[in-house]
């Protein structure tokens, strides 16, 4: 008997990671610490997601080798974003473009997330295929899903 579907594991993992454990940063060493490894998680999430932009656009050459590992990649990242993002580091002025809604809406944040996963999930399935177009449809998927966050959560 299967208790959950992958993705309400994935959406009580994050939810679970970003409400029930979130707290505010005690010192603002802390929330500049918490700051910096959060910016890393998505300096890398940018850094994958860049090169499959690209190669959707056209502007790189499209391997579909390179799609299925950023995927992966993405994937592994999306599953840490809650962890490195429980540290609620909004009272704190700290040189950063996360929103204080990562942390007032634990729930939408939570679901954007999973979104991010799930996209993730589905690129690495669909490079899998090396289906030229197929692959940059699914690219646009997590691109969609990224953009999504950034709307809410991110200041541009």
């Amino acid at each position: 008997m299967k208790l959950f579907t992958p993705k309400a594991l994935v959406c009580i993992v994050a939810l679970t990671a970003t409400s029930a454990f979130a707290e505010p940063a005690k010192s603002l060493r802390h929330a500049e610490g918490a700051t910096e490894l959060r910016q890393s998680v998505f300096k890398l999430l940018g850094s994958n997601m860049g090169q499959l932009g690209a190669m959707a656009k056209g502007k790189i050459a499209f391997d579909a080798t390179v799609a299925e590992r950023n995927a992966k990649r993405i994937n592994q990242l999306s599953l840490m974003i809650a962890d490195y993002t429980k540290t609620d580091t909004s009272a704190f002025k700290v040189k950063t473009e996360a929103l204080g809604a990562v942390w007032e809406k634990p729930l939408e944040f939570s679901q954007s997330i999973e979104k991010l996963t799930l996209a993730s999930l589905n690129l690495q399935k669909v490079a899998a295929t090396k289906n030229e177009s197929a692959i940059k449809n699914a690219i646009g998927g997590v691109g969609k899903s990224c953009g999504g966050c950034h709307d809410v959560f991110k200041a541009e």
